[in-house]
């Protein structure tokens, strides 16, 4: 899923032809990159992805310490490597961390809970967990405008030579590509992993 649309970045150039569309929907993937990867992280996710975790390492006693932002859980299993895996159940066997909100970092089992992480004979896929790996199963909203305005910023490139360096040192001015608009990182600096 894109975090916005070729005709939300339309009516943001003010641009009513089809002509472009093309090059448009390839700028807003090329501007959700530069997000993620700006980031460190990836703030929207349409399906579910399953991955594994090592017992006793991305494990300390009950806690599941996950490795990237998890929005939304649809299992949790531990012994994951057994014929039969055990799959434990929300709130009864084990809540998240943060407990109520968004993205989820760790997932521990509660302590009523008869379950702990454990293996049968691979520690290294002893734990999976299925979920969408994101910081929402939407894109917020100003990611959203962040990836609309970056992109623009590509498609105006294309046509302008300010954006390459330029120098007229009797005027005393030099212009120097400025990379990513300042306005979109203030938004996405909020955002990245560390912050």
């Amino acid at each position: 899923m894109a975090y916005t649309t070729a005709a939300l970045l339309k009516s943001y150039l003010g641009i009513d032809t089809i002509t472009d569309d093309l090059l448009l929907t390839n700028l807003i993937t090329r501007a959700q990159k530069a997000i993620d990867n700006y980031c460190g992280r990836v703030f929207e996710a349409a399906s579910d992805d399953t991955r594994e975790f090592t017992v006793g390492v991305d494990t300390e006693r009950n806690i599941l310490y996950l490795d990237e932002d998890l929005c939304a859980i649809t299992s949790v299993k531990t012994n994951a490597d057994a014929a039969t895996a055990t799959t434990l159940t929300a709130a009864t066997d084990y809540i998240t961390h943060p407990r109520n909100r968004t993205p989820y970092h760790a997932i521990e089992i509660v302590s009523s809970s008869s379950y702990n992480w454990t293996y049968t004979t691979d520690p290294t896929t002893g734990i999976t967990v299925t979920g969408k790996w994101a910081w929402a199963a939407t894109a917020p909203a100003d990611i959203a405008h962040a990836c609309i305005r970056l992109a623009a910023y590509y498609y105006r490139q294309k046509d302008a030579g300010v954006f390459d360096t330029t120098a007229i040192p009797d005027a005393g001015i030099i212009q120097v590509p400025q990379g990513m608009p300042r306005d979109v990182k203030l938004i996405l600096d909020t955002y990245k992993k560390g912050f």
